[in-house]
């Protein structure tokens, strides 16, 4: 009798076989994110991030913002990536938090790219904080889409997170706060 042959087999369900864990329940795609660090407290970021008529003083990522910031509430934004062309978004605020957060969802090339762009302050003192800038691209398209404009998206994070640093921390200034940041 050949080695191999004829011999019973054993059989082990599922064997060979893999199945990618599931996350944390978040949104799943492409990330792209800027962070910096702030010398102010959180609530003075969040009062220059809230205030969606004055980022087009400060903005250069969105420079008109219109709506409000609520739950399932549309804002209307004009998004200006670098070397592109203005164009207007209306994304669906998703999540906020005063002093925290502000998420918002949008949908776009009829459904196959889905994106979930967050502004989040975290506290590392009373006056210091870093503020990520960053959105997860997602659906169909989306890897393409992170592929082809990721670059021009970091730098508009980068754009906006730094011009959120100079405002937030010149009215800290104005308020009697003393930021350490070189601005």
């Amino acid at each position: 009798m050949m080695p191999g042959y004829n011999q019973p087999k054993h059989f082990t369900a599922g064997a060979g076989l893999t199945f990618k864990k599931k996350g944390g329940g978040g949104p799943r795609g492409e990330k792209i994110e800027h962070r910096v660090g702030i010398q102010a407290p959180a609530r003075v970021i969040w009062e220059v991030i809230a205030d969606l008529d004055a980022w087009a003083d400060w903005n250069p990522l969105y420079t008109k913002a219109v709506g409000k910031i609520a739950i399932g509430g549309t804002l209307t934004l004009t998004l200006q990536l670098p070397d592109e062309a203005p164009e207007t978004i209306r994304p669906v605020v998703t999540d906020w938090t005063p002093d925290s957060l502000l998420h918002w969802k949008l949908t776009m090339a009829g459904g196959l790219v889905r994106t979930v762009r967050y502004l989040e302050i975290d506290e590392l003192s009373e006056e210091s904080c870093v503020f990520a800038s960053g959105e997860i691209v997602g659906g169909l398209l989306g890897r393409y889409v992170a592929r082809r404009m990721g670059r021009k998206m970091y730098r508009g994070f980068e754009a906006m997170g730094l011009a959120l640093k100079e405002r937030a921390e010149a009215k800290w200034r104005a308020q009697g706060g003393k930021p350490t940041s070189a601005s």
